[in-house]
């Protein structure tokens, strides 16, 4: 009414209200009444805003390959790209009277996409399909110093890239080649696991044989000493034989030379005997029988006496007729005899 207006902003909007060329009014999240005839608005969000974004690029070996990704940014000097874009709101204050609000994004998105270009142009197919990583750290470190974003105020808050990816024919031929590298990878693992076996195989056989020729000569070793140990056994049991041998021998030495002391020795006591008698029977030659054995009863006990006595009866028992012998005489021969 009469030209009065009200607006109110949000927060991640910022507002600037112009009247005959000057600022009257800026920040975020305003609202205000203002005289429309003489006042302009321009409101420019600073929020951040996600992009999306699919390029056709060309690596270094001619080949085609499409980014998948997305760039997030926001508005972070507001004065300045009011300055260079047209943010301007209509008589109403609900819409833009350009259409440089709808172009800004594009003007990101073409500076992502110069940026991936120059680096997609350096790399070989294969390895940018693999360097997606690689990619967006060196675009995002060149965005951050890029003049043109910078003039408009702009900040590059995030980089992503979702796929890389070739033609449909391309990536056919990359798999075909992929995959036979891997089933050629897999052919070499099969025949290396067949070697190893082999070879495993192999040691595990030489590792018997050997086994077989230790123990052998282990047995061999054993029956050596067994032998050499019976060897020496009979050489000590030799000796010891030889040494008993010996001992007996010694022995015998000693008892022949003893028995022929001892011969000697008999020898010797019968000749002295045979002398003694010799030179008895020298003193009794000539002797009458009778007068020996008197002298023979002389010292002689009683019963040797009466034994005599009756040998004598014996002799001349064809010339006598009867002999008694009394009891008294018996019991003292059996006494003596007893006491004897």
């Amino acid at each position: 009414m009469f030209g009065f207006r009200y607006i109110k902003t949000l927060p991640t909007s910022y507002l600037i209200q112009y009247r005959n060329g000057s600022i009257r009014r800026e920040g975020q999240g305003l609202s205000f009444f203002y005289f429309a005839p003489t006042s302009s608005l321009v409101s420019i969000p600073v929020a951040s805003r996600d992009e999306p974004f699919m390029f056709q690029e060309t690596t270094h070996d001619y080949q085609e390959v499409t980014l998948q990704g997305r760039v997030t940014w926001r508005v972070k000097d507001a004065p300045r790209l009011a300055s260079m874009m047209n943010f301007t709101l209509d008589a109403s204050g609900t819409k833009y009277v350009s259409d440089d609000p709808e172009k800004l994004p594009a003007r990101v998105l073409q500076q992502v996409q110069v940026a991936m270009r120059a680096q997609l142009n350096a790399l070989e197919l294969q390895v940018a399909l693999a360097s997606s990583a690689q990619l967006v750290e060196t675009v995002q470190k060149s965005l951050s110093h890029n003049r043109e974003l910078e003039a408009l105020g702009l900040e590059l808050l995030g980089l992503s890239v979702l796929a890389i990816k070739p033609k449909p024919e391309t990536g056919k031929a990359l798999e075909a080649r992929v995959r036979e590298s891997i089933l050629r990878e897999a052919d070499e693992a099969a025949y290396a696991r067949r070697n190893a076996a082999v070879e495993q195989e192999r040691t595990i056989k030489e590792n018997e044989l050997n086994t077989e020729v230790a123990i052998e000569k282990k047995k061999r070793e054993v029956q050596e000493e067994r032998i050499e140990a019976e060897r020496i056994f009979k050489q000590k049991k030799n000796a010891i034989a030889e040494e008993d041998l010996a001992a007996q021998v010694d022995r015998e030495e000693k008892r022949k030379a003893l028995v022929a002391k001892a011969a000697e020795n008999t020898r010797a006591e019968a000749d002295a005997k045979a002398y003694h008698l010799a030179a008895m029977l020298n003193t009794v030659k000539g002797v009458d029988v009778k007068t020996l054995e008197a002298l023979a009863l002389n010292g002689m006990d009683a019963s040797r006496m009466v034994a005599l006595g009756f040998r004598g009866l014996a002799e001349g028992a064809s010339k006598i007729g009867q002999l008694n012998v009394s009891p008294d005489l018996l019991r003292e021969l059996i006494t003596s005899e007893a006491k004897a």
